[in-house]
C-alpha cells in the first residue's frame, strides 16, 4: 500500500500543531477580522500576539 506523495510545507524552527477553538462575540470576531485585515496578518497571528503582549505585562 502506498500513501504517495506528502507534500512539505515550509520549514520552521516554531511549528504550530495545536489547534485551539473558543467562543467569541460578534464584536470581538470583527474586531480580530479589522485587525487582521488592516495588519495583513492572519487571525491566528493576532491572536499569537495578543497572548504575547499580555503575558509580558504580566511578567513585568
Amino acid at each position: 500500500m502506498t500513501l504517495g506523495n506528502k507534500k512539505m510545507g515550509r520549514p520552521t524552527d516554531n511549528p504550530k500543531n495545536t489547534s485551539i477553538k473558543f467562543k467569541a462575540d460578534d464584536e470581538t470576531v470583527s474586531m480580530l477580522k479589522e485587525c487582521s485585515k488592516l495588519l495583513e496578518v492572519s487571525q491566528a497571528e493576532i491572536l499569537r500576539r495578543g497572548v504575547h503582549r499580555i503575558y509580558d505585562d504580566l511578567k513585568k
